[in-house]
């Protein structure tokens, strides 16, 4: 009878256990808040996505502005057209991407995610679509609470309509700036997309009304890798969102008239207001976790009930650790913000800017490749020449019309045919040139022999830039 006992009480104590390490998610209500933090949390949202939104109409030299055309493998941004052979420009975004995360991140802690994250920013969206619809948090709560009447389907309907539709409009966009986007609003009417265009707009728009519609807090607290490595990139001179827990403690509630200090009680009231506001649900005034994505909603939130009840604000706010302890006045918190590490990311950020911009004005608008024709590697004419044939690939990297000659250089009385020399190249273009290369050595000459074809680029589009000159080199062999 003991063991049986002890039997029911282990497996109680099993489940028990598996309730405690699989968490069943409850879901979160943020309520609204106003203050200096929203005003600006909603203005990079209005500004991220009027240039999400709008730059891939945007016209330039009667394309696209920006259109990272994949099938001709030529990526416009702006005036500017990059080629596959630029791919180091690709890196030097990337490195300029991550050194800003570095500092933005070891000045302010995470600041990307709290204010221009694209999962913080449609979240934002599609909660004050819900709010707008449904009512704030109280009013959400209720509905959801209630069964299921007239009135809750339609809300529903009206409110996921307005998700699902401003998704799709997304997915579009998206597909927009790899696809011209006027040719391919012309195809989604009239039923005429693509196969691959069609998926990745569905896809697209799937994962944003998945993401911001329903999964929101989770993708911050177990799919993005951000909010666990995070922690490694803070340190005590880090300004993150803090409470005050000397001036906060104990908590407790009054009313508006009462004296805190005869009442021994903190200048928190306990009202819950900055967990309700919390888009990830944690409560800040346990310290700082890794779910606290640094959207300083609390902080607004706990401002206003500072303002009511009478009090200074900055119960919670932004500070660091050493700020908070050693009770350091602005001046010494800047200061010591200002440490090494950000100095070292900051300089390392601008010097490689500044790399980024120097090498971007002086960039050539041609680009040479030289590659062997697969014909025999040379021929002998028998006259004391040799001959050898190479094909010339010219890539006129931006929009201006050019002439390209070629010329050839490094045995003695070398001579180049081609059919065409120049070639004229019309912007955004390249061509494959055949040429036939002799030479006459003379006896002591054999082997792989160095030569050299310069190519000179004249603007003929009317503009005033002067020739660019490239040098490639290639193999000559002689027998």
């Amino acid at each position: 009878m003991d063991m049986k006992v002890k039997g029911v009480a282990n497996t109680k104590a099993a489940e028990g256990m598996d309730q405690a390490l699989y968490e069943i998610r409850k879901k979160i209500y943020p309520r609204a808040v106003t203050g200096k933090f929203a005003t600006a949390r909603w203005a990079l949202v209005f500004l991220t996505q009027v240039i999400f939104y709008g730059l891939p109409w945007l016209q330039w030299n009667d394309r696209q502005a920006v259109l990272f055309d994949l099938a001709s493998r030529k990526f416009y941004i702006l005036g500017l057209i990059f080629w596959p052979q630029d791919i180091v420009y690709l890196t030097v975004i990337l490195i300029i991407a991550a050194y800003s995360l570095f500092l933005f991140t070891a000045v302010a802690g995470r600041l990307w995610c709290g204010y221009a994250c694209p999962q913080t920013v449609y979240t934002e969206i599609f909660m004050w679509i819900e709010r707008k619809v449904e009512g704030d948090r109280l009013a959400r709560m209720k509905l959801d609470k209630g069964g299921l009447d007239a009135r809750k389907v339609r809300l529903k309907i009206i409110k996921h309509g307005l998700w699902i539709a401003l998704a799709l409009w997304t997915g579009f966009t998206f597909v927009g700036y790899f696809s011209p986007i006027r040719s391919l609003a012309v195809s989604v009417v009239s039923f005429g997309a693509g196969p691959w265009e069609t998926f990745w707009m569905l896809f697209y728009g799937f994962a944003t009304y998945g993401n911001a519609g329903w999964m929101r807090e989770q993708v911050c607290k177990y799919m993005c890798p951000y909010a666990r490595f995070q922690g490694v990139m803070f340190d005590p001179d880090t300004m993150v969102i803090t409470y005050d827990r000397e001036r906060g403690e104990p908590r407790g509630a009054r009313s508006k008239s009462a004296d805190p200090g005869k009442l021994g009680l903190g200048s928190c009231v306990d009202c819950n207001i900055c967990v309700q506001v919390c888009p990830t649900g944690i409560d800040i005034r346990n310290g700082l976790q890794y779910e606290c994505i640094g959207c300083a909603a609390c902080i607004d939130g706990c401002d206003q009930v500072m303002d009511k009840m009478g009090y200074p604000r900055g119960l919670i706010r932004y500070s660091t650790e050493h700020a908070v302890t050693q009770h350091l006045d602005r001046a010494a918190t800047v200061r010591r913000i200002l440490r090494p590490r950000v100095l070292l990311y900051s300089g390392i950020l601008v010097a490689v800017m500044i790399a980024a911009v120097v090498t971007l004005a002086n960039r050539r608008p041609v680009k040479v490749d030289v590659i062997r024709d697969r014909t025999p590697m040379m021929a002998d004419n028998g006259d004391g020449r040799v001959a050898n044939v190479y094909r010339i690939q010219l890539m006129n990297t931006d929009e201006k019309q050019r002439a390209y000659t070629i010329a050839v250089s490094g045995l003695p009385e070398m001579e180049l045919e081609t059919r065409e020399n120049p070639v004229i190249l019309t912007g955004a273009t390249s061509q494959m040139v055949p040429v036939r290369v002799t030479a006459k050595p003379g006896a002591s000459v054999h082997g792989s022999e160095s030569i050299t074809f310069t190519v000179e680029a004249k603007d003929t589009s009317g503009g005033s830039a002067a020739p660019s000159r490239l040098d490639e080199h290639a193999k000559f062999v002689v027998p």
